[in-house]
């Protein structure tokens, strides 16, 4: 079965598919959907990272006969009431890149003692414009002070695991992927599709 990702960040289909074959059953495979760059986005205007995710699947699964699934994920940091939340992405403006939002979130942060956050990623399954299921994933980390490694994108270099004892940046992805919203985002939904009783196992 195929489930195709709606997503043009190549960060994170390394990540959706790497977590597919460390997690998933076999005859599963994620690929990202035909054509996607030549399909206009759809306004992300909801609240929450479910309604954003659930916005993205119903209007791309109209491209594909196929189970499509995308994503809503960011960084909730405590001391900011949960920002930068759903806006993780342009945090810093439209023109926003992972430096930018990067050095605004340390500003914000700055002489802050509770570093407390959590990466949230919600994904959105659909078909045919019609949303099939939702899940979600979460990791607890600490924001550091400085950005420290080179690995992932987004903020994981900013992100603190404590178990790591350092943060994603500085984590290879093969260990990243074992604790991260995004791999235990697709390990509920991959757990869906392989149990009996979903309907839509065979599906593809």
């Amino acid at each position: 079965m195929i489930l195709y990702g709606a997503t043009t960040n190549p960060g994170k289909l390394r990540e959706f598919r790497l977590a597919a074959e460390r997690l998933g059953p076999d005859g599963i495979t994620i690929e990202a959907l035909p054509g996607l760059n030549r399909i206009q986005a759809p306004e992300e205007n909801g609240a929450t990272f479910e309604a954003n995710a659930i916005i993205k699947a119903t209007y791309y699964s109209e491209f594909t006969g196929g189970l499509l699934f995308a994503d809503d994920s960011g960084l909730e940091v405590t001391a900011l009431a949960g920002a930068p939340g759903v806006h993780s992405a342009r945090f810093a403006g439209p023109a926003a890149t992972d430096a930018t939002n990067n050095a605004l979130l340390l500003d914000r942060l700055r002489g802050v003692t509770n570093r407390a956050g959590r990466f949230v990623c919600v994904i959105a399954v659909a078909q045919r414009g019609k949303l099939v299921e939702t899940f979600r994933g979460e990791v607890q980390g600490q924001i550091a002070d400085a950005p420290r490694g080179t690995n992932g994108f987004g903020y994981d270099p900013l992100f603190f695991y404590p178990p790591f004892g350092c943060t994603f940046g500085e984590s290879d992805l093969d260990r990243k992927m074992k604790v991260s919203h995004r791999a235990r985002a697709v390990d509920a939904m991959l757990k869906y599709f392989s149990s009996a009783g979903t309907g839509c196992h065979s599906m593809g």
